[in-house]
């Protein structure tokens, strides 16, 4: 990632391992007779009521595996789950992707795993549009069987396309930040607390020094227009971060020098 920020979360309070199963298993997704549509959702009631079920399932699995793996492990295991539904993996097995039809006769499974197929062969709409970070991931690295390759894909397209918006807000935020007061403190402070939100298997993802250079360069709250450290740190300490990381490379002259549209 050119300018090291994590992917996207909607505004939430953040959650704990502890309490994130319920929180994202329901959140945005009523159980019941009186389920009603979000984000500007047409899906029928009983549709949405399958969809939470599912995702408290998922979530279960999900937090077992999380719990049974240390972090480089999950890492990898996020790796395998992704290429079988991104790159050249999933270009390889499109054909049987596509033929996929999932082990029930529910039809609004069949009719949702249809939909997905159908959008990621650019035709319709994405049946996952308006599901939280959390909940796409449920679905995205879920590999019992439950979700079809396409579905678990148009997940990850929902993600990627919410993560894009994310990303271009912050940036311009950032941007501003730095143009008003020389520094980027706020915007590291949002990009870690977006980190500290996301799933085990997506904060796997990144390197271990991550979350610990993003906490170091808040507390120094480093003025890159005047060159010093207004907070805890010497000044030289940022260039020695600013240095050992591509993620973290040059990112004050990226900001003075980026435009975002």
């Amino acid at each position: 990632m050119a300018i090291g920020i994590g992917s996207s979360t909607p505004a939430t309070s953040q959650t704990t391992s502890g309490n994130r199963t319920q929180d994202i298993s329901t959140n945005g997704i009523e159980q019941g007779g009186n389920t009603a549509p979000t984000s500007g959702s047409s899906k029928p009631t009983s549709q949405l009521s399958t969809l939470a079920q599912q995702l408290s399932d998922s979530a279960l699995r999900a937090e077992e595996r999380d719990a049974s793996m240390d972090r480089k492990a999950l890492g990898q295991k996020a790796d395998t789950l992704l290429s079988q539904i991104t790159g050249q993996g999933y270009h390889n097995n499109r054909a049987r992707y596509d033929a996929e039809v999932p082990n029930t006769d529910n039809p609004e499974l069949l009719e949702r795993a249809k939909q997905a197929t159908s959008f990621v062969n650019g035709r319709g709409s994405n049946p996952f549009s308006g599901l939280s970070q959390d909940q796409l991931a449920l679905v995205i690295y879920d590999d019992s069987g439950m979700f079809t390759a396409n579905e678990r894909r148009a997940a990850w397209l929902e993600g990627r396309a919410q993560e894009t918006a994310w990303k271009q807000a912050v940036v311009a935020r950032g941007k501003l930040e730095y143009e008003q007061t020389g520094k980027m403190t706020e915007f590291f402070k949002e990009v870690l607390g977006n980190y500290n939100e996301l799933p085990p298997i997506m904060q796997a993802q990144y390197p271990d020094f991550y979350a610990p250079r993003l906490e170091h360069l808040i507390e120094m709250d480093f003025n890159f227009m005047t060159h010093r450290a207004e907070g805890k740190g010497a000044p030289e300490d940022i260039f020695e971060i600013l240095i050992s990381s591509e993620d973290f490379a040059n990112l004050g002259k990226r900001f003075a020098n980026s435009s975002v549209s």
